[in-house]
């Protein structure tokens, strides 16, 4: 199933009912080329799973990693930047997998040690504001 998001303003709406729904220890993988809208759904996660409004949340590109508190704890990684799984291992980070939400920008430079049950979201370029997204039929039905 497909969903079509016609602005940022939608993407962070449908981010926010996401971030309400997921629960702590889920792991949201997301794919898609820069630009196609994987922040602006993070900034909506975030939102609703702490109440961190969305612009305080911002990708950790340099840092790889962003750590938001509330109801929920949202760690957002951004591995564009990460060599390869061994570089993600040496910092720790798989030890965050199971506790709070993990949502990950690039997930594919980790392909190997994502763990079992992790959710794929892709979202895609449909035109200047348009969105598609697909993936997220298991969590908002």
């Amino acid at each position: 199933m497909k969903r079509l998001t016609h602005s940022v303003d939608e993407t962070i709406a449908l981010g926010k009912r996401l971030g309400e729904t997921l629960a702590s220890g889920a792991v949201l993988c997301l794919h898609g080329d820069l630009g196609a809208g994987k922040t602006h759904l993070i900034k909506g996660i975030v939102h609703g799973a702490t109440q961190v409004p969305p612009e305080e949340v911002c990708s950790p590109t340099f840092v790889y990693l962003g750590i938001y508190r509330g109801a929920k704890t949202v760690y957002h990684f951004d591995l564009y930047r990460l060599g390869d799984e061994d570089e993600f291992l040496s910092m720790g980070f798989d030890e965050y997998f199971g506790s709070g939400i993990c949502c990950i920008e690039w997930p594919e430079r980790i392909a190997g040690i994502l763990p079992a049950g992790a959710i794929h979201v892709t979202l895609e370029h449909r035109g200047e504001q348009l969105r598609q997204l697909t993936g997220i039929e298991e969590i908002l039905p």
